[in-house]
């Protein structure tokens, strides 16, 4: 095989350890816990299937592309629990190592792109990227709903942290933060989403 081919090869076998990549949210109804990999093609569906209710028009092959590789510098640094202060501290740090090892296996045209993209979501400022975000935020939302709030109890997650999470949320999708809205409020009223910290 040529160099060009072997590489795009090698790399698309390296992202399969992105299956390893375990989460803290669990699957729908209770299952066991979701994988990277599995969160990121479920953000990808949900982008095509809402992308009505993006804030913009966006191109919705680039943002499902963001949404497929968001994580995969997780094979490298691990999963930083959106909820863990001292983990999201040293986040940007790991994942920049990562995404350097990783997408550089591929050919340069092919990192560049991917590192654009990846670039590009977390800078949240185009639209593609802010939908994207939207889909990061709403799809364990909608497994914790499923499990009717179990994820968040067990972690000891509060309704005003969620917000917060959720707040980016709006940026990409008014309609889809109303939709969060609901579900929180929800989870509030059923006990699974406590409103502070009992102390």
């Amino acid at each position: 095989m040529d160099e060009r081919l072997t590489k795009q090869l090698n790399f698309s076998l390296e992202i399969d350890k992105e299956k390893n990549v375990l989460r803290r949210t669990h699957l729908s109804g209770g299952g066991r816990r979701e994988n990277d990999a599995e969160h990121a093609w479920h953000m990808a569906i949900m982008a095509y299937l809402l992308r009505e209710y993006s804030n913009e028009p966006v191109d919705i092959s680039r943002v499902m592309i963001m949404c497929l590789i968001h994580d995969i510098v997780e094979i490298d640094a691990g999963d930083t629990y959106c909820y863990d202060p001292e983990g999201v501290k040293t986040q940007k740090e790991r994942e920049n190592r990562a995404k350097e090892r990783i997408f550089s296996l591929l050919p340069a045209d092919q990192k560049d792109a991917l590192t654009a993209l990846f670039d590009e979501f977390e800078e949240a400022l185009t639209p593609e990227a802010r939908f994207a975000h939207a889909m990061d935020n709403l799809q364990p939302l909608i497994l914790n709903n499923s499990n009717r709030g179990a994820d968040w109890l067990e972690h000891g997650i509060t309704a005003d942290k969620v917000y917060g999470r959720q707040s980016t949320t709006a940026l990409g999708s008014k309609r889809l933060f109303a939709a969060a809205d609901e579900i929180i409020k929800e989870n509030i009223l059923r006990g699974s989403l406590p409103e502070k910290k009992r102390e």
